[in-house]
């Protein structure tokens, strides 16, 4: 009976052990290639620099590239799910692609965070996306910035263009919203695809509509040809963009025609020149040195840093999560689904994040700043 229950004992510390050591597999996708590859590169490389053990737990992370578009988006999504069977999701890189997913990932209840900007993939917190949460900031948020700066200069005209898809109408109607309660008038809307080549014709619109300034609201690159055909057609209003052009990658295709360039964006982009009671400033510039010191200096971009986020709060919730039930199973999943949701008073190279039932953002003003484009570089506005 003795042996019997010694080895019942060892039995059942080894069960212990093996539950301690479980694995914690993370699926990403993200847009290493295609239109939005100037964001979901420095993400890809953000990933290289996330913890790789947790309370204890081994974190596997398994990264595919859905080439900046949504079929491939849900196809990573699935495979990610059914066959890596990931305790978590981090992606995608843009809005069209991580709206895509939410499907997938809510009929299979494994937690995800986007790191795309729109609202939309958020809110409102529904039996589909109580499972989504999100680092960006909120389009409204940034919208609102644009508009009192629009407003404190003095602006009353606006012409708008933007994307063709999600990111560009979210932004539309976060900017109606924003412009109305400043006393904005929109008197120009136009449209373009990521993967245009000439937008001659939109901007000719805007330019006959004399406005005062133009809003684009694109990200990445692409954005950059609406701001050089703008200035190549003699506009001379002002120019804001929105914070999906936080890089340099923008920086080098616009070139000289981004002078003097508007825009909100998070911290991260001005961290070293922010007050050092910014509650944001210490966690920016420790990530800014991370991925410096592998990538280069100068090298480090706002989109990387939604990612650097996300591994915030993926650790601070596989911590509690793990405290309950064994990665890699359903539990484990609803665990981590539970511990996202009442995250409080995480310090993140954006801004503090305090989610709650109703906001899986969980992003307050001290997550964004106004920032000019000045000599080719990114110029904090107090």
């Amino acid at each position: 009976m003795k042996t019997l229950r010694s080895l019942l004992t060892a039995a059942a510390l080894g069960a212990t052990a093996l539950l301690a050591q479980a694995d914690v597999t993370v699926g990403v996708t993200l847009s290493a290639t295609g239109p939005a590859a100037s964001l979901g590169i420095p993400e890809k490389n953000t990933i290289e620099l996330m913890p790789r053990t947790i309370a204890g737990h081994k974190i596997t992370y398994i990264v595919l590239d859905d080439a900046s578009d949504t079929t491939a988006a849900v196809t990573n999504a699935r495979r990610l799910i059914t066959e890596s069977k990931v305790d978590l999701i981090i992606g995608s890189t843009t809005t069209p692609n991580s709206l895509a997913m939410l499907d997938v990932v809510s009929e299979s209840q494994t937690p995800m965070i986007s790191m795309a900007a729109s609202a939309r993939i958020v809110e409102p917190v529904d039996a589909k996306r109580r499972w989504i949460f999100k680092t960006p900031q909120n389009d409204i948020m940034m919208a609102l910035a644009i508009a009192t700066h629009m407003a404190d200069h003095g602006i009353k005209s606006v012409g708008f263009v933007g994307f063709a898809d999600a990111y560009g109408e979210g932004w539309l109607q976060e900017f109606g919203k924003a412009a109305g309660l400043k006393g904005i008038t929109l008197v120009a809307t136009e449209r373009y695809n990521r993967t245009d080549s000439s937008v001659t014709g939109q901007v000719l619109k805007l330019v006959g509509a004399n406005p005062q300034a133009v809003l684009i609201a694109a990200s990445g690159t692409p954005a950059a040809l609406p701001q050089k055909t703008l200035k190549e057609r003699g506009y001379k209003g002002a120019i804001y963009q929105t914070h999906g052009v936080a890089n340099n990658d923008f920086l080098r295709v616009v070139g000289s025609d981004g002078e003097g360039t508007l825009l909100p964006s998070g911290p991260v982009l001005v961290a070293a020149q922010l007050p050092a009671t910014h509650p944001a400033k210490k966690t920016a510039l420790d990530y800014i040195a991370a991925y410096e010191a592998k990538h280069g200096k100068g090298s480090v971009s706002t989109f990387g840093a939604h990612a650097w986020d996300a591994g915030l709060l993926m650790q601070a919730a596989v911590t509690a999560a793990v405290k309950k039930s064994q990665p890699g199973t359903p539990a484990f999943r609803a665990a981590l689904r539970d511990a996202l949701e009442t995250v409080k008073e995480v310090a993140g190279a954006h801004g503090i994040f305090n989610m709650s039932p109703n906001d899986h953002n969980g992003l307050d003003q001290r997550a964004r700043v106004m920032v000019r484009i000045e000599k080719g570089a990114w110029a904090y506005q107090p």
